[in-house]
């Protein structure tokens, strides 16, 4: 394990002041673009789903989108698009939830989970874990099961593990990298 943190560790760029000053954004392009870190990347979060019994992947718009659906095929079990309010057409689920600046809502299809889900969410970090609580709770309005919450990093500064463990309910939160 600790080869592939170092491989992903060595892909991952620090952009300074980046959206705005004082902040250092962990931008994962570079990762992207890399085959063989992307291939353990999804290696890993497959194993993950695999591990926690699976049978849908949540990916967070929009990072979780690139990286939770090729977990899902690699892992064999179906992937669902939780996106900001407004972008996904039919019937719809939202959620709404506070961030530092403001408030957001994100949205799931209403037929995407049953009841019979065990729900793995999956995004590219855990800051304060707003955007993640959220989804949590949109996961157990429709009856489905949280079957874990894996990220490729974690901000642990932020204290997004912290906010979440009430919500996970004994579910893991799997972070692959903690800065």
């Amino acid at each position: 394990m600790t080869d592939i943190r170092e491989l992903l560790l060595s892909r991952i760029r620090d952009v300074a002041d980046y959206p705005e000053p004082g902040v250092m954004f962990k931008d994962i392009t570079p990762l992207l673009a890399d085959p063989a870190a992307f291939t353990a990347l999804t290696d890993a979060l497959a194993e993950i789903a695999g591990n926690t019994g699976a049978t849908k992947i949540v990916g967070l718009e929009a990072r979780g989108f690139i990286l939770g659906a090729p977990v899902a095929v690699r892992a064999g079990i179906g992937f669902i698009p939780v996106r900001k309010a407004g972008k996904l057409p039919g019937a719809t689920l939202s959620q709404a939830y506070d961030l530092e600046y403001g408030s957001a809502e994100i949205e799931v299809h209403a037929e995407d989970l049953t009841g019979d889900d065990r729900v793995l969410v999956i995004d590219d970090v855990l800051a304060t874990g707003g955007t993640a609580e959220a989804s949590i709770q949109l996961i157990r309005r429709v009856g489905a099961e949280l079957a874990g919450l894996a990220v490729l990093m974690e901000l642990g500064f932020l204290g997004g593990r912290a906010r979440l463990e009430p919500f996970l309910a004994g579910a893991p939160l799997e972070s692959l990298l903690t800065v």
